[in-house]
């Protein structure tokens, strides 16, 4: 196995220069037999480990059901073993000093359920300009899991709907490519064909993409006044914000299968920690299909 002579190195260092005790040296051996599996598996030189190859190995450990505390001692683990490396000069940097360790947050994120972002999508009457608009940001919004900020300050320049895609500035000024479905960019062309130029004035700033009544770009607050208030029109009793549209975008898809890697991408999180917590919410939409189908999960009463 890949690393054995290294390992062996490692853990006699921690006898011998940090004075480990017995249960740590086990634990610290536990967690890298495994990752060097994983290493050997995928045939990664443990010398040339990378920030997405480590990525790779925490997803591959949520995936296999350990929760965030084991995995943060994984990842605790294997950065002192790459100090040990680096301390040796077997290599010269610390992969995992690109990789922050993963915190459970305080509260998992509220969501809509599909059915009450259908109703809220289906609510736009679109018989005026305004609410063509609206009904545009909305389904955007939904389809892409944009922040707010990504949202608003798109312009007409950074849609491809031709392609599918809409290329969006997130934070730190990072640019990523975030496709679109058919009934986004349906939206989206309707608005840029019948609303957007009534909203436009002399005076407006022609490239930004969603415009208020004064042909401004639409602003934060603004965007928040539309979306509590179509919350009330579709009978939707949750306090809604741009944020839970996001969340729910995101939990949605790992919900019906998709790969942790994309959702991160797509959300634009640079790393795959901020990520991991929809699997904590996907599990809990599991457990609730159980209970509601599997004929065992709950005792039958007398």
């Amino acid at each position: 196995m890949a690393g054995n002579a290294h390992l062996k190195n490692f853990l006699s260092y921690l006898v011998v220069d940090l004075g480990r005790s017995d249960n740590t040296i086990k634990s610290y051996e536990f967690d890298l037999v495994d990752f060097f599996a994983f290493l050997n598996k995928t045939q990664i030189d443990i010398k040339k480990v990378t920030k997405d190859d480590l990525q790779s190995y925490l997803i591959n450990l949520y995936e296999r059901g350990l929760g965030t505390t084991t995995v943060a001692r994984h990842l605790s683990t294997i950065r002192t073993f790459y100090d040990y490396l680096l301390a040796m000069e077997i290599i010269t940097i610390n992969p995992c000093q690109l990789i922050d360790s993963p915190k459970l947050p305080k509260k998992l994120p509220d969501v809509l359920s599909i059915e009450e972002v259908t109703k809220l999508l289906d609510s736009f009457t679109l018989d005026s300009p305004n609410e063509i608009r609206n009904k545009a940001m909305v389904e955007l919004l939904y389809a892409s899991g944009f922040r707010v900020s990504e949202l608003l300050g798109l312009k007409i320049s950074d849609l491809y709907l031709s392609m599918g895609f809409i290329k969006a500035m997130g934070k730190g000024g990072k640019e990523r490519i975030v496709p679109v479905g058919e009934v986004a960019t349906e939206a989206l062309e309707i608005y840029l064909n019948t609303a957007r130029p009534c909203l436009e004035k002399k005076e407006t700033k022609k490239n930004f993409l969603f415009l208020n009544r004064f042909g401004n770009p639409m602003t934060r607050q603004g965007f928040w006044k539309i979306l509590k208030q179509q919350a009330q029109v579709a009978g939707i009793n949750k306090e809604l914000s741009p944020h839970k549209l996001r969340h729910s975008f995101a939990t949605h898809l790992v919900e019906n299968g998709a790969d942790l890697r994309m959702v991160q991408e797509m959300l634009g999180h640079a790393n795959i920690m901020t990520t991991q917590i929809y699997t904590h919410i996907s599990k809990g939409h599991l457990h609730k299909i159980i209970e509601s189908a599997h004929p065992r999960a709950k005792k039958i009463s007398e």
